[in-house]
């Protein structure tokens, strides 16, 4: 009988990342660099435009190198539904009440605040208003899954910054879909079809969180007990992870996955598995999110910065320091 010939690219994949975690990272944590750039930077060097670009001349490097970006993506985006998830574990429903006008306060000062000065600076390079009204939107967003990894790494999640700045990122996520819905009007499609797409979406992630919640405190508790009682780590392992797809898949279509797996999160929280489930699912959420800062790296063109130097790094730190401004006051 005849077998078909083994696909050894996602293990090639898998010892990059393992490589990373196990080799890489530690140096870096000696040369006090945060695990976070240590990732970004494996992932720039391993990518597409770095050891990756050199393989028609050097075929051997596409052992050491992941060509396709793509092909790490679906764990990628797990890392950041596995990061919310356990922010969640650590929160829980009633102190997001008390943070209630952080995120609905502040949350939506701080992206149209941004948004708008960015946009102002765009016209003023010479921008159209729809193309300047983008990219403020696209700036004035920031990315959950470094942000939250950083203050994680630096333990200050639960420190007034920390709150803030989750605060801050979780109405990001929130606005994320509406802003993208909004921006659609712009587009080719009628501006009835994109108000009647908004409309819907919006429907649909209301009934996602309230199907969410109300299955959660019904069902989670009685197959949390269910599975302690068969004393079986692989079943508990199995009921975690489902607990997370699940809800991170819930609200896909409407919202993001992550947010999802953050109300996933908030509602064990209130369960006496917290604890339990959170040790369960660490070491998934820090190789998950690894793979995920890899992949960021993967996608930066250092090829640019080698180019034009100057210019990338005077709007890197023109978009820092206008946001720094207005977040600061």
């Amino acid at each position: 009988m005849e077998t078909a010939p083994l696909d050894t690219s996602f293990y090639k994949q898998a010892l990059i990342v393992l490589g990373a975690a196990g080799v890489v990272i530690p140096i870096f944590h000696r040369l006090r660099v945060s695990p976070v750039l240590g990732f970004m930077l494996v992932g720039i060097v391993v990518g597409p435009f770095g050891l990756a670009s050199l393989i028609p001349h050097l075929p051997w490097l596409s052992a050491i190198t992941i060509s396709t970006p793509a092909s790490i993506e679906p764990i990628a985006h797990l890392g950041v539904v596995l990061l919310l998830f356990m922010i969640g574990l650590e929160l829980s429903f009633e102190r997001l009440w008390v943070m209630r006008r952080l995120v609905f306060g502040l949350g939506p000062l701080q992206v149209m605040l941004c948004a708008a000065v960015l946009a102002g600076v765009a016209i003023l390079l010479g921008q159209n208003r729809i193309s300047a009204g983008v990219i403020g939107l696209a700036f004035a967003m920031s990315s959950t899954a470094v942000v939250i990894q950083v203050l994680s790494d630096e333990k200050r999640l639960n420190t007034a910054t920390g709150r803030t700045s989750f605060a801050i990122l979780l109405f990001q996520d929130l606005a994320v879909v509406p802003i993208l819905l909004v921006l659609g009007t712009f587009g080719p499609t009628t501006h009835v079809n994109s108000v009647a797409a908004f409309g819907v979406a919006v429907g649909q992630a209301l009934l996602a969180v309230a199907a969410i919640v109300a299955l959660g405190r019904l069902v989670l508790r009685p197959l949390f007990r269910s599975v302690a009682r068969t004393r079986s780590v692989e079943l508990f392992v199995a009921a975690c992870l489902l607990v997370v797809i699940g809800t991170a898949l819930a609200t896909a279509a409407g919202l993001s996955m992550a947010l999802g797996s953050l109300i996933g999160g908030l509602l064990l929280a209130g369960t006496e598995y917290r604890r339990q489930v959170e040790v369960t699912i660490e070491p998934f959420k820090g190789l998950a999110v690894g793979v995920f800062l890899i992949s960021i790296g993967m996608s930066l063109d250092i090829r640019t910065l080698g180019a034009q130097p100057l210019l990338v790094l005077a709007a890197v730190t023109a978009v820092v320091g206008l946001k720094l401004i207005v977040v600061t006051g």
